[in-house]
């Protein structure tokens, strides 16, 4: 996609944070805002040079006790418009999707049959080139979507080096932990919510290995949440 079309996605709507909470199409509270991929900031290493080297972007949803499955939760806490940007930001930066093949399954449905009027960020989910991490999926209708086959390490090290650019990751779980143990996320995006749900799907579980990453960003909203950034690459 052109840095063009990229620039005519912009503009965030409150229209666009209940679509998303309704299907947990994203599950997000983010209205959409796409800066102009010419010059875009790698807002996740607080560094205003322009992206060269393509990354591995993640972004979740987690709670304060670690769970980040199906985030239907986080329609309890109100819209933050800096949220919506700093999300937009990140998916304005990147040239294709990433997913495991649940997030694919649900992001499918709930996307594909919308269009710019509908939605300002179905342009990047249905446009961009879509590649689904799965050892069973047969068949993946949504356009521009190619099947990866199962996960590995060096498959996805081969991806990073075709793509002309960055790849934006969202829930896909099993694959972002399988990536973090294999040192493959360059950026991670947590956007913790102030609750503690008590049991759930953690992104660390018990039995994986220690890991240490370097803080890039921190940002409180007023609804509570607090986005921090975390730069993984050495």
């Amino acid at each position: 996609m052109a840095p063009s079309d990229v620039a005519a996605r912009a503009v965030p709507t409150e229209a666009h944070h209940d679509s998303l909470g309704a299907q947990w199409a994203l599950g997000h509270h983010d209205d959409f805002y796409a800066p102009d991929r010419s010059r875009v900031r790698a807002i996740g290493v607080g560094l205003s040079q322009e992206v060269i080297v393509g990354k591995i972007v993640v972004h979740e949803f987690m709670t304060l006790d670690g769970v980040f499955e199906a985030p239907a939760w986080t329609m309890d806490y109100p819209f933050d418009p800096k949220m919506g940007e700093a999300i937009g930001a990140m998916m304005g930066s990147c040239e294709a999707l990433l997913l495991g093949r649940r997030t694919f399954e649900m992001f499918a449905p709930a996307w594909s049959s919308r269009t710019a009027e509908d939605d300002p960020g179905a342009p990047f989910m249905n446009d961009s080139p879509k590649y689904v991490v799965s050892a069973t999926l047969q068949a993946a209708e949504w356009k521009n979507s190619t099947i990866l086959g199962p996960y590995g390490a060096e498959a996805i090290r081969d991806l990073k080096s075709r793509v002309d650019g960055n790849l934006y990751v969202s829930g896909s779980g099993t694959l972002v932990r399988a990536m973090l143990a294999d040192g493959l996320v360059d950026e991670l995006h947590l956007f913790v919510f102030p609750l503690a749900l008590g049991s759930g799907e953690r992104l660390f579980g018990d039995g994986g290995e220690a890991s240490k990453f370097t803080l890039a960003l921190a940002d409180a909203y007023e609804s509570g949440v607090v986005h921090l950034a975390y730069s993984t690459t050495e």
